[in-house]
This record gives C-alpha cells, structure tokens and sequence, in this order.
C-alpha cells in the first residue's frame, strides 16, 4: 500500500517539476535525445517528454479513475442485489453477464466509444462500463459466499432484518474482496484507456496522455525510441504498483 500511496503523490505533484510547457512545439528541437535540459529528450514535434510525461500522468489517472467509478458503483451495488434475488433471477443475470462476457473489452468499449462520440468523456465512460458485468460477479459470488456461512444463517435464525445483516454481515466480509477488486478494475481501465489513445478513440491530439504519447512514439521509435518508452515503462509501472497493492489487499483474513 505504501508505493501506491507514492504513486498517487508522485503523479499529483510531478507537474511542478516540469521544466518546459508540455504543449509547446519547438520545429527546430526536433527528436533531441535526453539531456540536462530535456530530462527524457524531446518528441517529433519538439516537446519536452518530460513535461508532457509528468502532466500525462494526471490525465491518464483521472480518465482510469472516472472509468472505475463508473464500474465499480453499479457493479457493487448489482453483485449484492443479485446475492438477496431469487434463483431464477440469478440464471437470467449469467446468462446476461456470460453474453457480456463473451466479447473482448476492447471491441466493446470500441463500440460504445463510436455511439458517444470520441473525448476524454466517453472513453471512461466506454472502459469503465465493459467492466460492469466481472463486477457484478465477484461482489455476487463473494456475498453468497458470505451468506452460506454459519455466523450467516445464524443472525438470521435470531430473527436479524435483511438490512441488518448487509450493513453488519456482508459488506464487512466483503469489503477486502471489494477494494482488492477495486485496484484490478483500475488497472484495467488504465490498461484500456491507454490502448484505446493508442489507437486514436479517445485521447485528443497534442494533450499530454500517456496512451496518446505512446501513438506519437510509435511513429519514430527508430530514430528516437524514448519518446514512447517513457509513457510505456510508466504505464507498466503504474499497473505493477497497483496490482500489487490488490494483492496484498486480497490476502487480508476476513472478519
């Protein structure tokens, strides 16, 4: 937990230590290799990688962050109906969610990237709904876990209301499994949203992203490979920290 923590500090305070406007074009600057004074080189159109890089950094978590939310709410909030709905209810919604599931992520958030349009916006909106259904899963499938213990039906036999033995059964056992989950969802959304900037649907041109970043490196990663290494390592960076952080959530006995 503690690199993630630093993750977040670095991102928030790594634009103070740009030292030039992640948005101006120097022609005459053009693919400079790192140097004292372009830190990571500079880019086809002579922006300082650095810069773009720390203020990327911003953009790229609040896009991955948005698609979370928008994941994670109607996904929690569906897992735990679902664990109290009836069991012909439970067949209808996985064979719903199994039909979700059954098309990659990507092809998904492509098509719902191409009916809302194309902005920072809708490809949160397009990762973090692709991402509602595994929700629903694994908050259903660790709630009816809970429900099949015996301290469960044991509060229940003592006459205990159905909303008493959410708030103080359920969302308590549950909620390592919840925050564990959470930081895969995060990882995902900020694995797609750099893909779906990589390939053009999301990320506006010029505005500093790592995804889109890695798109402009693409084109010149011959002759100066560290304008998209660098948005690639700290992608890769990113989403190890995270998932470790997960990790060691999910390892943490349940109460």
């Amino acid at each position: 937990m503690r690199s993630l923590v630093i993750l977040i500090v670095i991102i928030l305070i790594a634009p103070l230590a740009a030292t030039h406007d992640p948005m101006s074009t120097d022609t005459s600057a053009q693919f400079l290799p790192p140097s004292q004074t372009h830190l990571l080189g500079t880019d086809l159109f002579g922006r300082d990688v650095w810069s773009r890089l720390a203020h990327g950094g911003i953009h790229t978590f609040a896009i991955a962050s948005l698609a979370s939310i928008i994941a994670l709410i109607p996904g929690i909030i569906g897992g735990l109906v679902l664990s109290t709905a009836h069991r012909n209810i439970n067949r209808l919604a996985d064979i719903a969610i199994n039909a979700t599931l059954a098309f990659p992520s990507l092809i998904t958030a492509f098509v719902v990237l191409t009916l809302v349009g194309q902005n920072p916006l809708a490809l949160a909106l397009a990762v973090g709904s692709v991402q509602i259904a595994p929700t629903i899963r694994v908050i259903r499938g660790a709630a009816l876990q809970v429900r099949a213990e015996e301290f469960f039906e044991a509060a229940r036999g003592l006459g205990s209301s159905s909303r008493h033995l959410l708030s103080a059964h359920v969302i308590p056992n549950i909620a390592h499994t919840a925050a564990a989950y959470t930081g895969i969802v995060f990882s995902y959304s900020l694995l797609n949203s750099a893909a779906l900037s990589f390939l053009g649907l999301g990320g506006q041109p010029g505005v500093p992203d790592w995804g889109v970043m890695l798109a402009e490196g693409r084109q010149a990663f011959r002759i100066a490979p560290w304008i998209g290494l660098a948005p690639g390592i700290a992608i890769t960076a990113a989403i190890m920290i995270v998932n470790h952080a997960a990790d060691q959530l999910g390892r943490r006995p349940r109460r």
